[in-house]
Formats: C-alpha cells, sequence, structure tokens
C-alpha cells in the first residue's frame, strides 16, 4: 500500500466502513480514503473500532479478525489517550457544545497536528480546535440528510 505524505485523523466510522459490506459505496470510499493518506488514530478509535467490528456490523469480523486489524492500524501513529488529553476534551465539549467522546476524537486530532478529521459525526466542513472536519461519506448520502 502506498501513502500520500499528507495525515489525517481517521475517526471510527471510516474503520468500520473499510469493512462493512452492507454499505458499498462507503466501503469503497473508506477504502479509497485509507490509501490515499497517512491515517493517524487515536487508542479510542481502535477500541471503538473493535467493539464495533465484533457486535455491531450486519457481519460482525470474529475477534480474531478485529483483533488483527488493530494490530495492522497500530502500525501507524496512535494518539494516547492521556489525563491532559481527556481534561481538554471535556473542555471543548461544553465550549463547542459536543458530546465528550467527539470532543476527544478533535482533542486527539488537533494533539496529533492532524490539519483534518474525517468522520461522518461532526459537521462537515467546521474548523474545531484548528482541525476542519471533512465528512468523507456527505456526497453519499440523500441531499436531505446532508449536514
Amino acid at each position: 500500500m502506498i501513502f500520500m505524505s499528507v495525515e489525517a485523523f481517521i475517526d471510527t466510522n471510516v474503520l468500520i466502513y473499510f469493512f462493512d459490506g452492507a454499505a458499498p459505496e462507503k466501503q469503497r470510499r473508506a477504502r479509497e480514503l485509507l490509501r490515499s493518506v497517512r491515517p493517524v488514530f487515536s487508542a479510542q478509535v481502535l477500541s471503538e473500532f473493535y467493539v464495533v467490528a465484533t457486535r455491531k456490523l450486519a457481519s460482525p469480523l470474529s475477534e480474531a479478525d478485529a483483533a488483527q486489524s488493530v494490530e495492522e492500524w497500530s502500525r501507524f501513529r496512535v494518539m494516547p489517550i492521556t489525563a491532559e488529553l481527556v481534561r481538554q476534551a471535556t473542555a471543548t465539549s461544553q465550549a463547542a457544545q459536543l458530546s465528550y467522546w467527539d470532543a476527544l476524537i478533535v482533542e486527539a486530532a488537533a494533539a496529533a497536528g492532524c490539519a483534518e478529521v474525517l468522520t461522518e459525526d461532526l459537521p462537515d466542513g467546521a474548523v474545531l480546535r484548528g482541525v476542519r472536519v471533512r465528512d468523507p461519506f456527505a456526497d453519499l448520502r440523500p441531499a436531505s440528510r446532508r449536514r
């Protein structure tokens, strides 16, 4: 796999769609994205991936396959969830009126120095803590459901 030199913070939903055959267009898009950037993850993202991939997909991954995927994604840069990051996320959650978990994603991306976070969970185009949100799946939803 050849990656471009641009780092992007990847949220859990992108990793899930990488494996989700029930959403073929999103799966194709997720696979293209993960080949076009140098992904940065957080421990939170890899943890959420394991749980969702083994329990919530229409065709869940086996625990062994999900663990192998976590091992492979862990070869890239993974931001630890530190006490300082948690404190920053609580402040960002309150200030930006985000869920704590979304604020933790934003803070991890900012701490990693990423210019953008790829997620469908935050408003496309928003800039939070100096990080631009890009929803890579926005154009795949009906116009009435786009943010």
